[in-house]
């Protein structure tokens, strides 16, 4: 009986420690610098590509080449936010959503446009989006922006960014 129990621990040992080797394989960082790798692991765990991870889900695919700051664009981007956005967003305090003046310091021009274009399914499958919904517990209401008017806010938003850096740089 002994030698039957000793087996038998020596066996479950065994087992422990076959387990515990194959969990920390399968646990191991991806270090090997294989991009492609590193894609289908961010789009197997969250079905997003890492361009979706970091500029959102919508149309905006690609990122944008923004150039010089286009002044009419930006003055029609400020009706927009009076609009649409003003009665959930304040430019400086936090309201039923975020405050709206440093938004392109927390987020790229390519998530603001895909949120503002596309906000049901970012906030079903985009963790950023997740994480926005749960901190201010109301979800961001489909304006049905077009792609016109969602450019025209983010323009607006780069000339109160550009002032953000004027204010930075006098202090």
């Amino acid at each position: 009986m002994k030698r039957f129990k000793s087996k038998l621990m020596l066996a479950f040992t065994a087992g422990v420690f076959v387990s515990v080797l194959l969990f920390s394989a399968g646990c191991g960082d991806n270090t090997n610098g294989n991009q492609n790798e590193t894609n289908f692991s961010n789009e197997k765990k969250t079905g997003l590509s890492d361009f979706e991870l970091k500029n959102g889900i919508g149309p905006v695919k690609k990122e944008l080449n923004l150039g010089p700051i286009d002044k009419k664009l930006a003055a029609d981007g400020e009706k927009i936010f009076e609009s649409k956005c003003a009665s959930c967003h304040k430019l400086d305090e936090r309201y039923v959503g975020p405050a709206q003046r440093n938004v392109l310091q927390r987020v790229t021009p390519e998530f603001f446009m895909n949120m503002v274009l596309n906000p049901d399914e970012n906030l079903e499958k985009h963790p950023h989006a997740k994480d926005m919904l749960i901190q201010y517990m109301q979800k961001m209401t489909n304006q049905n922006v077009n792609l016109a008017d969602a450019r025209a806010l983010l323009e607006y938003f780069r000339v109160l960014e550009e002032g953000l850096k004027q204010n930075r740089s006098t202090k």
